[in-house]
């Protein structure tokens, strides 16, 4: 660490309920971090807020040690690099994902040396962090820094869990929820598919409205039957219920992809819902999404540059942290939320 320069951070220094207890952030000064061999050090300039934030603060994905600064949707510039560090130089603009660290190999989001921006180390709800310069990303110059913050995390999980639907062109596409991924997804999709219908369930009807907007087929409550059976569905809720609506909105060999870290348990008794005929046979699939590979990351987000994404997004300055992911847990959201570092101009005084 580098004791003579300091920062400003937002810790999480304990698990709470967010439906119980107050604002969960404290924001500290801290030591500016020193990058080690093969890192570099980033100037944030924006971190998206996520809603797998809520999950590590409620302790559904916990971080191993607290306290943590949270934050995994970074972007900013490159303010020093450590030793033998050679990919980018000072000034550089990069972003940073969910994968801070890991095996390198195709499957290192599912391998036990995964470690996650924001949980595991130190992440972006900060003005200054370090990564390993292979999981440092060049953002493209058509995205502000604004708009390249969601494209880190649930644009590229969005990515992931579209390759997991094995959709083909002109087969039915479901999403259900219609967030910070979900809004994403669907410009995808319509990129990649442009034959492919897409039905959008979610329970808000602003949230149904912004996805007839952004070129839905059809949108309806979650517990609604789309007008066709679908091939595939990606569901990005934290419910049950969710699970269950959509197995049965699914075509015989359908696949539902569940891209969600955690389901909390206030309205898991819906799975007794479940009926064999009607939701699971004629051998449809549930597959769920794990993180993302540094490879789907650098495979992303040129696609999104090509594909001219447009994420909807919600600015939120520094200092109101805490309100941005009390608004994210109420379900307060179109599109996606940023928390803009907007005093990371340089290092802080002097220690």
């Amino acid at each position: 660490m580098c004791s003579e320069k300091t920062m400003r951070a937002w810790l999480l220094p304990r698990i709470v309920s967010l439906d119980t207890e107050p604002p969960p952030l404290v924001l500290a000064d801290m030591p500016v971090p020193e990058p080690r061999r093969g890192e570099v050090l980033i100037r944030v300039s924006v971190c998206g807020v996520c809603h797998t934030e809520l999950d590590e603060i409620e302790g559904r994905t916990a971080p191993p040690v607290l306290p943590v600064v949270p934050g995994h949707e970074v972007v900013g510039r490159v303010e020093r690099v450590g030793e033998a560090a050679k990919r980018f130089t000072p000034g550089d603009r990069v972003g940073v994902g969910w994968i801070h660290s890991s095996t390198g190999q195709p499957d290192e989001n599912l391998s036990h040396e995964f470690r996650a921006t924001g949980r595991d180390v130190d992440g972006g709800y900060a003005e200054y962090m370090t990564v390993p310069e292979e999981y440092a990303y060049p953002i493209r110059e058509r995205f502000s820094d604004e708009q390249a913050a969601p494209l880190l995390c649930a644009g590229a999980v969005g990515h992931r869990a579209l390759k997991l639907a094995n959709l083909r062109n002109g087969e039915p596409l479901g999403l259900s929820g219609f967030g910070g991924s979900n809004h994403l997804v669907l410009q995808l999709a319509r990129y990649l598919y442009p034959a492919s219908k897409v039905f959008v369930f979610a329970r808000q009807p602003a949230a149904r409205q912004f996805a007839r907007e952004l070129g839905a087929a059809w949108s309806g409550d979650t517990a609604e039957r789309a007008p066709e059976q679908l091939r595939a569905i990606i569901d990005t809720t934290p419910a049950w219920k969710p699970v269950v609506e959509a197995l049965a909105n699914l075509s015989p060999g359908g696949r539902l992809v569940i891209n969600a870290i955690r389901k909390e348990d206030a309205d898991k008794q819906q799975l007794l819902n479940l009926r064999y005929h009607e939701h699971l046979w004629l051998e449809k699939e549930i597959k769920s999404v794990a993180n993302v590979t540094r490879h789907d990351l650098a495979e992303f987000l040129p696609l999104a540059a090509a594909a001219e994404l447009r994420p909807e997004i919600e600015i939120y300055p520094f200092e109101e942290a805490n309100q941005a992911l009390l608004d994210l847990k109420q379900g307060s959201v179109r599109g996606a939320k940023v928390l803009r570092i907007s005093s990371a101009a340089g290092m802080s005084g002097q220690g």
